[in-house]
């Protein structure tokens, strides 16, 4: 058997799921982007995709709901200057592509070719960081059902005080092919799955019934067989230990103190409130507090942070990004100094620089922006004991829920969902009600002890901005900062 290239090979796939049953072919979409061309614009794109998805969960030891759907469509945008239009529609076809393309050449200026009329075709260059898997049908329904029972049942069965186990079990099979004005086709066929387990645990303590919280679950570009009993008793040993730990928890002291994060998934308060900063679209208009500082400090010596969306089978990792150029490992902070910002093709341009790979969307019914793939900051040399171990009195957290971050000011508030109290370096008691507040830029350069440990999360992130949420990976090692200011109830 004779196998094609694998950029040939998806692309034939999106060609066959988006272009072929609606009597489409590559002429008609360079067609629709001259018609978008006759006048005068900077960019111009056609954006089709393919959605399938199927979704399960588990709630009282039986499988309450199952879900599957179709999406499909195609967005039309034309960019001039800082302007942009765009159009979407559910119907392909070559009738609502030709009114999408003449509604959005309104942008641009009546009379004038663009300088892109009549472009060459080319094959966008792409990675093989995944394979072109459809994960809905890598297993069948009575197993997917079998593998959430088994869920409940490992998670009961680790302490007679977990009373309610919640598992979901989700796959998505993502086709989408982008077409633009300067002749480039590029297609990626993108499986995504997620395995989510959230307990509850109960205890009569003091004289009253206290109830606590534990979640865990992971996932990435591959198909469902990932999750086998090694996974399955990771995660919900994760979920199980974290309940079981905070209904031993204590009200968290307040002030401000040394705080040590833990390795992995507390990289999601450097993905808010560092990555964010870093985006080219605010830092293009100022309103960054990174804004204007390249080549300058802005962390602590020793602190790299990278945005890598070239990480085989990684959640937040893509072959090209939504706007068709490939994926990059890009270096945002080096040895504490600032080296660049996440680009989009249109601030890319106006920025002066080149795009970095990270254009994304949500879907076809949305226009891109500079969004991160797996952000995280590169490991040092301290072993994780010998960081907590020089705590004299502090915060040790190592799982995080919500947060948020203000990207004008850079400050953020994040709530520790697994913490614990340390004193003379030794691990005292765990903690509950911990928000650490600070700035994302001063926070950087307040980092003493940067551990060997470096790990990614498991595979659960979703990044929002601007209403639009896309999958995304965090990480860090076990990091020391000093002077963080720390909300607690005690």
């Amino acid at each position: 058997m004779i196998s094609r290239e694998p950029t040939i090979e998806r692309l034939a796939t999106a060609q066959a799921l988006l272009l072929t049953p609606f009597g489409l072919n590559e002429s008609h979409l360079f067609k629709a982007l001259d018609v978008i061309k006759a006048h005068r614009v900077d960019e111009a794109d056609l954006y089709f995709q393919y959605t399938r998805s199927e979704g399960w969960s588990l709630e009282e030891g039986i499988v309450k709901t199952g879900s599957f759907s179709i999406d499909q469509g195609v967005g039309v945008r034309a960019v001039s200057g800082e302007k942009t239009a765009f159009a979407y529609s559910d119907d392909i076809s070559w009738a609502s592509l030709l009114d999408a393309a003449q509604t959005v050449r309104s942008i641009g200026a009546v009379g004038g070719k663009n300088k892109a009329q009549g472009a060459t075709k080319k094959i966008a260059s792409a990675r093989q960081l995944y394979g072109g898997i459809d994960p809905i049908s890598t297993l069948d329904s009575t197993t997917k059902v079998k593998l959430l029972e088994k869920v409940e049942k490992l998670a009961r069965a680790k302490d007679k005080r977990i009373v309610q186990v919640m598992a979901g079990l989700a796959s998505e099979y993502d086709v989408v092919l982008i077409a633009r004005a300067d002749g480039t086709l590029a297609a990626d066929v993108r499986p995504l799955v997620r395995l989510s387990v959230t307990v509850i645990a109960e205890q009569k303590i003091g004289g009253e019934m206290k109830r606590e919280m534990g979640s865990g679950g992971g996932g990435g570009r591959f198909g469902l067989a990932y999750f086998d009993d090694a996974h399955i008793e990771e995660y919900v040993s994760s979920a199980v230990k974290a309940a079981l730990t905070n209904l031993e928890s204590r009200p968290a002291p307040a002030g401000e103190m040394t705080v040590v994060l833990g390795p992995g998934w507390p990289g999601v308060l450097l993905h808010e409130a560092v990555g964010h900063g870093l985006e080219g679209d605010f830092n293009r208009k100022g309103s960054s507090a990174f804004a204007g500082m390249i080549g300058k400090r802005v962390a602590a010596k020793g602190v790299t942070v990278l945005d890598d969306g070239t990480i085989a089978d990684r959640r937040g990792s893509l072959n090209v990004d939504d706007e068709g150029h490939a994926t990059q490992k890009n270096v945002l902070i080096e040895d504490g100094i600032l080296k660049g910002y996440i680009q989009d093709s249109m601030n890319a341009r106006l920025m002066k620089v080149k795009p970095t790979g990270n254009g994304r969307r949500e879907s076809y019914a949305a226009v891109p922006m500079p969004r991160m793939t797996n952000t995280y900051m590169l490991g040092g040399d301290k072993t994780p004991e010998e960081i907590v171990a020089s705590i004299k009195r502090g915060l040790y957290a190592t799982n995080f829920g919500g947060g948020q971050v203000d990207i004008t000011s850079g400050k953020f508030v994040f709530s520790a969902s697994e913490a614990f109290w340390v004193e003379n370096g030794k691990i005292q008691y765990p903690v509950k009600g911990a928000t650490i507040v600070g700035s994302g830029p001063e926070s950087l350069k307040k980092v003493t002890m940067i551990g060997n440990d470096l790990a990614l999360d498991s595979g659960v992130g979703v990044c929002g901005k601007e209403g639009q949420s896309v999958p995304v990976g965090v990480g860090q090692p076990t990091l020391r900062l000093e002077g963080l200011t720390v909300g607690g109830t005690a």
